[in-house]
């Protein structure tokens, strides 16, 4: 049998756990790093997965607590574009993929983990990132630590 180690993962399976929202808990604690929170805009947040697809799967999030895109005014939804692309050039100098995935998922039913509060997802790609792992065992290979991650980024902000 093969075994799989992820030590730093036990670190969420024995956390415990809250019902708070996980954005705005991150923006009202000012504990960026416990938080995995990279950048603090005036409208909005970016801040890693702390579940992610890949190493650097990034979200923005507005700072306002809400699930529409039609709620955002027009600075708000610029100033999460401007982030997009921002951490774009910021995960090519640092982590070097070779693609993205962006997306939002709107509501429970379409996949969103913390559907009352809008967030975009920024999922790094790379050549053979997707192999049988997902498919057969339901299981993520993430090569890095999360803090790792972060720390990388986060020097480079």
């Amino acid at each position: 049998m093969e075994r799989l180690w992820a030590p730093w993962r036990s670190e969420y399976i024995t956390c415990k756990k809250i019902n708070e929202c996980i954005f705005c808990k991150a923006w009202k604690e000012k504990k960026d790093e416990e938080n995995y929170l990279l950048l603090r805009g005036k409208y909005s947040l970016v801040m890693l997965n702390a579940y992610p697809y890949n190493n650097g799967h990034l979200m923005i999030a507005p700072c306002k607590h809400t699930a529409s895109l039609k709620s955002l005014k027009k600075e708000e939804r610029e100033e999460m574009m401007d982030f997009v692309l921002q951490m774009i050039d910021l995960l090519k100098e640092v982590l070097n993929p070779e693609g993205f995935n962006l997306g939002m998922n709107l509501g429970k039913i379409a996949g969103a983990g913390v559907a009352e509060h809008l967030h975009l997802h920024i999922v790094p790609r790379w050549k053979g990132d997707n192999n049988f792992m997902p498919v057969i065992t339901n299981t993520r290979v993430i090569s890095e630590s999360l803090r790792e991650t972060y720390r990388k980024l986060r020097k480079k902000i």
